[in-house]
């Protein structure tokens, strides 16, 4: 089943970056099974699944040929940019033939459920079978445990409104952090502290200090590649910040939302190293499949449930969304797609790797060695006029976000820095962007 993934991945990729392009035909049934080292029959079990998601087509006597799409999306953006700014996952990886059967599926399995207004909890039937799927990333729990919210941002909003039972009342968060909590944490008022959070890692010194004071009643973290700096924690601190949270009783709202980005690395998250009593794990389904489903999932501890339930106390959360998805985890293509997906976006993250030693000069940046996910930032020195960089990239087709936007307003110690996603950037973008931006900072005259 591995390989047989591994030639679909591989495929849709190459037709995705045009090595395969519109109306080509495919390398004969027997040629990729040499190519790929397996048997003919892999490669026609492959070769039958394109077809029917109308990737590739077929003629008799003849072979196979990519399918043309006129008016295909690509066609209405401007060619000429790199967009390195945007973090929505590309759209020629959307399952959207896959995810419409479960839709019709999920219609018809619970036609009488969608006339109901549904429990703030989320569906029942869904909730049992993110035990299972959450258990893939070692979250052991029971369906009990589990809400469903809209989107991972609703979870983090009703967990800094609700009151936490050591009756404290501050958010500690990482600097720089995820910008739109950032700014709904200030604009409602909320009391909310910053601490440093570099390539290096944290201080975990700092960090006990902090837990120690006896203001903070959780810490939001992002571990696994983290946004903006694309960086994940350490096993030691992972397990050193699960350790400090149960020491003084401060709850760590650990946000996953790129676990189905990390299969391939072993990678247990805090809730792994808490035993469950004192983090809240919260997944994100916006990242693997379409974010317009607003659909996110978190665990939470025995002693919050009840609060969390009374804050989210209407039923708000799409029913047909939570069915589909249950339909499309169930039949095993939620598996497929993120076994495509996390291929396409590593292939990119390699391109990024490969391009930054073509064209970085030692001492011109810092830029760490990221090898998953979708993010990575380039580091600028002080000197750097970020505005004016901005502008010249700009007027180069390149969009890159900055350090800006991912600290909280009165936080002084800040760092400056590119923020690159390659969620919709070709391989000859990310080349050529990265290239762009090398010669625009060497430039300099700020």
């Amino acid at each position: 089943m591995k390989k047989y993934n591994s030639i679909l991945s591989d495929i849709e990729n190459r037709i995705r970056e045009g090595r395969y392009t519109p109306g080509q035909k495919l390398p004969s049934v027997r040629i990729a099974a040499e190519h790929y080292g397996c048997s003919i029959s892999t490669v026609t079990k492959a070769y039958a699944e394109l077809e029917k998601h109308h990737v590739i087509y077929s003629v008799p006597q003849s072979g196979f040929y990519v399918v043309e799409k006129p008016g295909d999306w690509r066609d209405k953006r401007d060619s000429r940019l790199i967009d390195f700014a945007t973090v929505l996952p590309d759209l020629d990886a959307f399952p959207y033939l896959d995810f419409q059967h479960c839709l019709n599926k999920a219609i018809d399995i619970y036609k009488y459920d969608l006339f109901t207004y549904g429990e703030p909890q989320g569906l029942e039937s869904f909730r049992h079978t993110l035990v299972s799927h959450l258990a893939n990333d070692q979250v052991f729990t029971r369906a009990e445990r589990i809400f469903i919210t809209s989107g991972a941002q609703q979870a983090l909003e009703i967990l800094a409104r609700m009151p936490f039972p050591s009756g404290r009342t501050d958010i500690l968060v990482e600097q720089p952090g995820y910008d739109r909590y950032l700014r709904f944490l200030e604009m409602e008022g909320i009391p909310v502290q910053g601490i440093a959070r570099t390539t290096a890692g944290i201080d975990l010194q700092e960090l006990e200090t902090r837990f120690r004071s006896g203001r903070i009643k959780m810490f939001y973290t992002m571990p696994r590649y983290h946004n903006p700096l694309g960086t994940s924690y350490s096993l030691e601190e992972r397990k050193a910040i699960a350790k400090l949270a149960i020491k003084y009783d401060v709850y760590v709202i650990e946000d996953d939302y790129m676990a189905d980005l990390g299969a391939e690395h072993q990678f247990d998250p805090i809730y792994a190293c808490d035993g469950s009593s004192h983090v809240i794990y919260v997944k994100s389904f916006s990242k693997i499949i379409f974010p317009g489903l607003r659909l996110g999932a978190l665990v939470l501890p025995e002693r919050l449930l009840k609060t969390f339930y009374s804050y989210k106390i209407y039923p708000d959360t799409s029913l047909l969304s939570q069915a589909a998805l249950e339909v499309y985890i169930k039949n095993g293509m939620y598996e497929r797609h993120k076994h495509r997906i996390s291929s396409l976006y590593a292939l990119r993250m390699r391109a990024l790797r490969e391009a930054v030693g073509r064209y970085h000069e030692p001492g011109l940046m810092e830029i760490p060695d990221i090898r998953a996910g979708i993010y990575t930032h380039f580091k600028l020195k002080a000197a750097v006029n970020i505005e004016r960089l901005l502008k010249r990239l700009s007027e180069r087709d390149v969009n890159v976000s900055t350090s800006k936007g991912y600290y909280l307003t009165d936080y002084i110690e800040r760092e400056k820095f590119l923020r690159l996603s390659v969620s919709q950037a070709s391989s000859e973008q990310i080349d050529e962007g990265v290239k762009i931006i090398v010669e625009e900072v060497r430039r300099g005259n700020w």
